[in-house]
């Protein structure tokens, strides 16, 4: 027989396999799988079977891939693998757990829950939109997964029905936690969500507790950073996106959009006013410090293939399509924070702004902020520490920084 008659093509079904398990082997070796329960799950669940059409290659990518989009914005994905990973070691789901999830998406995080709390557990998922609910029913059926509750409704009410739960899981970021998720808590439940905070996001599990002053509360026994998508319905909140610039190839992400005009933003990022050199050099977790000092926190993004902006090239993360950077916006005045042009680790600062002297005045507030990040130890998400109160309860012991939402109060602190 000769070599070319011996040689055969691998199937689809095998090079997805093979996909399949090359991502999980990498999320065990970058630290995002760390227990055995939450590996064998993903090691069970087939990615594809919830992307059907999308080509294996992608899917099998640590990467988030949108799945319905709405008015130009993506409103439901796939989420980055590595971001669900980190998300259920922190939930720390146990068999036989009762679980309510916010926001079904394809059914994926689903299905893994449903493999963590095994026969005897039961995993609900509500998503406000019917042609999504219907597709991850449908997709968890074809994972074999069919006793998995998959429910239309607006998430910021829960599912009472099936209360209380052990877990409650966001995969959607909100501005606030709504009260009937902690009225659907067991007494000795964890909820894990993406919060948002003046533009970053954080996912932090909490768990019930009673201060010095015997005051109950929440505190997180885990923070993380991350980037969801936000909760749409009632009980979504004021933070959003700003699409602006040529073509609105810009987004700008703020804590009140309603509060920007996206034609303002294209006046100011076509008047650039200089940079300002930081001295400090970037990492995780400058950009919360940033969020949590100053309410002018914004975050910019120039995704496009070709990007927008020239100095779009030297924004803190960038990869294969995709560009991010965060500063400053107020009064028709805007900084973003960049990498150096000499290669070293430090960054700059870049203004934009009409008035030239605005502008540089809140590149130098951007740049002490910085500083002080550095003076602090450049704290990180896994230092940081959160409690949440009812609106008007004064925590204790008091903290270093609070912030005001709908119904609670954020005290947050660092470790060390």
């Amino acid at each position: 027989m000769s070599p070319a008659a011996e040689s055969v093509d691998p199937t689809t079904e095998e090079i997805a396999s093979e996909l399949h398990r090359a991502l999980v082997d990498g999320l065990v070796r970058n630290g995002h799988l760390l227990s055995p329960g939450v590996e064998a799950a993903f090691r069970e669940t087939r990615r594809e079977v919830f992307l059907p059409g999308v080509p294996v290659e992608w899917v099998y990518r640590d990467e988030v891939i949108p799945t319905h989009v709405r008015d130009g914005a993506p409103i439901s994905s796939s989420s980055q693998p590595g971001a669900m990973a980190i998300m259920l070691e922190q939930l720390g789901v146990r068999p036989g757990d009762r679980v309510l999830e916010i926001g079904a998406g394809t059914g994926y995080n689903a299905a893994l829950l449903a493999r963590l709390v095994g026969p005897e557990g039961r995993v609900v998922t509500v998503d406000l939109d019917e042609e999504i609910v219907a597709e991850a029913r449908d997709r968890l059926h074809a994972a074999g997964l069919p006793e998995v509750a998959v429910i239309r409704g607006d998430g910021g009410e829960g599912y009472a029905p099936e209360a209380p739960y052990d877990r409650i899981e966001l995969t959607v970021g909100a501005w606030d936690i709504a009260p009937a998720w902690l009225e659907q808590l067991g007494p000795d439940g964890r909820l894990l969500l993406p919060l948002w905070i003046r533009g970053a996001q954080v996912t932090a599990a909490f768990e019930r507790t009673v201060d010095d002053a015997g005051q109950a509360h929440l505190a997180s026994v885990s923070v993380s950073g991350c980037a969801f998508m936000r909760l749409r319905g009632a009980f979504a909140g004021p933070e959003g996106s700003v699409a602006f610039g040529p073509e609105r190839g810009l987004t700008l992400g703020v804590d009140d959009r309603a509060a920007v005009d996206p034609e303002m933003l294209g006046r100011v990022i076509a008047a650039p006013a200089g940079e300002i050199a930081a001295e400090v050099a970037g990492g995780d977790g400058l950009g919360l410090w940033l969020a949590l000092h100053d309410a002018a926190y914004c975050h910019l993004s120039d995704n496009r293939p070709e990007p927008i902006l020239a100095e779009s090239a030297r924004f803190l993360l960038t990869g294969s399509g995709y560009r991010f950077t965060m500063g400053l916006l107020e009064d028709g005045a805007l900084c973003l924070i960049l990498r150096a042009t000499n290669g070293d680790d430090g960054v700059r600062i870049r203004c934009y702004g009409a008035d030239e002297e605005a502008a540089r005045r809140l590149g130098e507030r951007c740049r002490a902020h910085l500083v002080a990040w550095e003076a602090a130890g450049r704290p990180t998400f896994e230092t940081m520490r959160i409690r949440v109160y009812p609106i008007g309860a004064e925590p204790s012991p008091p903290s270093s920084l609070t912030m005001a939402k709908r119904w609670h109060v954020l005290a947050i602190d660092w470790e060390g």
